[in-house]
């Protein structure tokens, strides 16, 4: 990355011999909510809700990671029983159980200090039947199939069979979905809610040109393909309030065959189109996660979709702590959101405050439904000092 300007800030501590702010560190304003850093824990699905019901052990995965001040957002939660699929024993938050389990994981993460916002999806055709109500086709903006995928734990292929491409008048009822869903995370006692617009599934779909071949008011032009999600977002903004509702979007991104001919242009449409809704936050995966972009294109690659959006934007993308020092000091994000890093390292935030190493993290234990084993077992620093 390019050498980072000093700031007026860093320059004055330097004035009088102090160590100058590290960025990620300093305190932000998100909304109504006053954070302490600027270190976010990311989604990451992780398969230990057995049966779809988030278990005990979640509520020392996510304090563990909980700071004073510090926003934290859940692994990808199932908004209905057609949400689910390929990734077994996700959690949900359809059914009265689940918004049970869920509260004393929040409770934890308030107990800490934290902030807790909830992510909601649908996998649309990422899913088999084997995974759907019934038996029945999984749900999409499409009827065209995935190719065959190996399955997140094991060799074992999951062989995609075609979905069902939703009917007009049927779309209302999945924006209906996200909606009840955003209300029970609010029984819950969460803080927000993030809506999952990313990574190939069910919202993606429809953004997709490459994916969405509808011809009616939900295809087509780029306009038409983000009206879905679009709408997904008004909902829940009117059913819990903007304030509290966050999106992340992954233009650029190819995963689960979603691909898109123009990704900036998409990318820069619904950053503004979101301004709109007053929503909390705009959470968008960089470019330089797809292998064909040139190095020398990542520090720049979402600054339009930044530029263009008037709430807080979060970055996200493989950063470590020196390029996530270098986002904030530069404005190219307000806050930095961390995956791997943060599950291997619970104390995160302690660690780059200190710029002590950090854990290495194991791929094998990713996707395993031991709940202690890659989980909560990673090692905090023994001493802060």
């Amino acid at each position: 990355m390019a050498e980072v300007k000093k700031s007026e800030a860093e320059m004055s501590h330097e004035m009088v011999g102090e160590a100058p702010p590290i960025p990620l560190l300093t305190p932000y304003s998100l909304g109504k909510f006053n954070l302490s850093h600027r270190v976010v824990m990311a989604p990451l699905t992780r398969q230990r809700s057995y049966k779809n019901v988030p278990q005990p052990h979640a509520i020392l995965y996510y304090s563990q990671r909980a700071t004073k001040g510090g926003l934290l957002i859940t692994e990808a939660t199932g908004i209905s029983d057609t949400s689910l699929g390929f990734y077994p024993d996700t959690p949900g938050i359809w059914t009265e159980e689940q918004i049970e389990a869920w509260k004393p994981i929040v409770d934890a993460v308030h107990g800490k200090g934290g902030l807790f916002f909830c992510q909601l999806w649908h996998v649309g055709r990422v899913s088999t039947p084997d995974f759907q109500p019934n038996g029945q086709a999984p749900i999409s903006s499409t009827d065209k199939s995935l190719k065959p995928a190996r399955r997140t734990t094991g060799n074992e292929m999951e062989v995609f069979t075609p979905p069902r491409r939703l009917k007009t008048d049927e779309i209302p009822l999945i924006i209906n979905d996200f909606r009840v869903a955003a209300r029970n995370a609010m029984k819950a006692g969460f803080d927000g809610i993030e809506i999952h617009g990313a990574t190939g599934y069910l919202l993606e779909q429809f953004m997709k040109d490459d994916v969405n071949d509808r011809t009616d008011k939900y295809g087509g032009s780029l306009e038409n393909r983000c009206r879905f999600p679009l709408e997904v977002v008004e909902a829940i903004a009117d059913e819990i309030g903007a304030d509290k509702v966050g999106i992340k979007l992954s233009p650029f991104s190819d995963f689960m065959e979603a691909h898109d001919s123009n990704p900036g242009a998409l990318g820069l449409y619904m950053a503004e189109s979101l301004n709109k809704y007053g929503i909390l936050y705009c959470h968008m995966v960089e470019p330089r996660m797809i292998r064909d972009v040139h190095e020398s294109e990542y520090p720049e690659s979402l600054l339009p979709m930044r530029k263009a959006f008037n709430g807080t934007f979060i970055a996200a993308g493989g950063y470590n702590r020196e390029e996530g020092n270098q986002a904030i000091s530069k404005k190219h994000a307000d806050l930095v959101a961390y995956g791997r890093w943060f599950l291997a390292n619970p104390d995160l935030p302690l660690r780059f405050e200190l710029d002590a190493p950090l854990n290495n993290y194991n791929r094998e234990t990713f996707y395993t439904s031991d709940p202690v084993l890659g989980y909560t077992d990673y090692p905090f620093l023994k001493s802060a000092t």
